[in-house]
């Protein structure tokens, strides 16, 4: 008996040990895939360097005497490693995601699939149009406003001149972009959201007031302290509650059709359940075995 007992209790952990064999696999893939993509991106760091310090240099065209400076001797290596890690992280994140779903695919059934993957691969499509907003609209405007502060000086008064360094700049540049990414991923959160039954598409549509304040107030947060970048970032956020509005109500339709397609199948189980009582019902004064 004692041996049955162990038997099954051992039958009963294995697929608990296969699922940690199967995570620390994908977990290896994972980080061989971010280390690959961090010597990669390290090996093409001045590449980096230069794309992400393109709108400054943009925005300082004809001032000359302007640079960049670093005042420990390891802070302009410290950048490029920090630099290096972000861009591995963008790079290989297609790779850390197929690897996610081939973990937590096997686990699902089909319709549980098919509703998992778009939010797959909406997430670093949204990430990516936020961060390019930040880069190709936000960042020239802001930088402009921000440098507009230096003076040539005068008598009795000294000159004011932007020196920025390199790991403040970079800080900075590599902060909004992540901060205008996670902002794009509204439609999405909202969606799982109302996925989960949390909220719903009237709701949101009732406190559109609210949204649109809440919107201007995170634009206000998240961007460069000018109104224009803010609006920049409110308007495209107001615009992606609408799309949140239209997802919410496409995952209630949805729903409305599974719950009624279940409904049917519920009435003909419970038609076929009595039929089954009846058949097992026994003749009266038959005693029970």
């Amino acid at each position: 008996m004692t041996d049955t007992r162990n038997a099954e209790a051992e039958g009963a952990r294995m697929p608990l040990i296969d699922h940690l064999i199967e995570l620390r696999q994908r977990l290896m893939y994972s980080m061989v895939a971010l280390l690959i993509s961090f010597v990669g991106c390290y090996y093409f760091s001045g590449q980096i360097y230069d794309f992400l310090v393109e709108p400054l240099a943009k925005a300082l065209l004809g001032k000359p005497g302007h640079h960049l400076i670093y005042t420990a001797l390891t802070e302009a290596f410290i950048t490029r490693i920090k630099v290096s890690f972000w861009a591995a992280c963008f790079v290989s994140f297609p790779i850390v995601a197929n690897q996610i779903w081939m973990f937590v695919a096997p686990g699902l059934y089909d319709k549980e699939r098919g509703a998992f993957l778009p939010y797959l691969i909406a997430t670093p499509i949204l990430f990516f149009l936020g961060g390019a907003l930040a880069y190709y609209v936000i960042f020239p405007q802001a930088f402009r406003f921000f440098l507009s502060f230096e003076s040539v000086g005068g008598s009795g008064s000294l000159p004011i001149e932007a020196d920025p360094k390199v790991s403040e700049y970079l800080g900075l540049v590599l902060n909004f972009i992540f901060a205008f990414g996670i902002a794009f991923e509204l439609p999405v959160g909202l969606t799982l959201l109302a996925r989960v039954g949390l909220i719903s598409s009237a709701f949101l549509k009732k406190h559109w007031r609210y949204a649109i304040v809440l919107n201007f107030c995170a634009a206000g947060i998240l961007s460069p302290p000018d109104a224009l970048s803010m609006v920049g970032l409110a308007i495209p956020l107001c615009l992606l509650y609408l799309v949140s509005i239209w997802s919410c109500g496409l995952v209630e339709r949805q729903r409305d059709e599974r719950r009624k397609a279940s409904g049917i199948d519920d009435d003909d189980e419970d038609v076929g359940d009595e039929d089954n009582d009846e058949s097992d019902e026994k003749p009266a004064g038959v005693p029970a075995p």
